[in-house]
């Protein structure tokens, strides 16, 4: 479906936003959902094929731009191909992620600093990039997507994990430092979501074609795991004047509390 004919209207209305990893799960539903909205996005992806097809899509209201986010080079890069392309940039949203594997025993350093590029690094060069602008405006969103795994993560996900309680810290400093500009920086912190590539990870992890609907209570209270648009609503509202007031805040985007609760004892 071709969206270039939506309206300029909506709770985003006239607002430019650049997304990172924005070519599948998460980041295609919040590019999608965010032009409904009335935004012009820029779509970022590691594949051209893949960022061209979304972009044509949409339509007029969106454009893309490739480049891995591990290089040095890259995060200033997208942000002034959005400004050059759009004439300005209203928010930013952090959701591209190298998710890996691997626990203290074996994880090497090529993994652990690939990981932390990508998801850490390249989070706090992309909003320096996109400072100047936002500050040349008085104002400015980022919404950074981190993960539940943030607060302490499994075994085998600790160097994602460690670049997520890295994130949250992120957010919280630069809320503090710069609300005072009219700079607002916000956090969700992701549950386990089905998305494309979560599939096919469990797959190879060895689970059942039909995973998805065998799911534990432990793990999914309400029978099954979010999608990727309830993750794109939630980051609506952050990206949106309603959320004006809102800075430093990290939001769980899960379906049970995360801090305290304890799934062995339930009956």
């Amino acid at each position: 479906m071709n969206q270039s004919a939506s309206p300029s209207s909506g709770r985003l209305k006239n607002k430019v936003i650049l997304v990172t990893g924005s070519t599948t799960g998460i980041g295609e539903a919040m590019v999608r959902l965010f032009v409904r909205e009335g935004a012009q996005v820029m779509i970022h992806g590691r594949r051209k094929d893949a960022a061209e097809k979304l972009a044509t899509e949409i339509g007029a209201r969106a454009s893309f731009t490739i480049g891995a986010l591990e290089s040095l080079e890259t995060p200033a890069r997208l942000v002034a191909e959005t400004v050059a392309q759009f004439g300005k940039i209203d928010g930013l949203v952090n959701n591209a992620a190298a998710i890996t594997h691997g626990s203290i025993e074996d994880t090497d350093r090529d993994t652990f600093d690939r990981t932390l590029a990508i998801n850490l690094r390249a989070p706090f060069f992309l909003i320096q990039a996109a400072l100047p602008h936002f500050r040349k405006q008085g104002k400015g969103r980022v919404l950074n997507i981190g993960s539940i795994n943030g607060y302490c993560g499994e075994r085998i996900l600790l160097a994602y994990s460690i670049s997520k309680g890295g994130m949250m810290t992120l957010t919280r400093n630069l809320a503090d430092a710069l609300g005072g500009v009219g700079i607002q920086i916000n956090q969700l912190n992701v549950g386990w979501t089905l998305t494309p590539n979560e599939y096919e990870l469990k797959l190879k992890d060895g689970l059942p074609k039909d995973w998805p609907s065998k799911l534990s209570k432990s793990v999914a209270p309400s029978g099954r795991i979010h999608s990727p648009e309830e993750i794109a609503l939630a980051a609506i509202y952050f990206l949106s004047d309603e959320a004006a007031l809102i800075n430093g805040s990290i939001l769980d985007v899960e379906q049970f509390p995360v801090i305290g609760r304890n799934p062995t004892k339930e009956v």
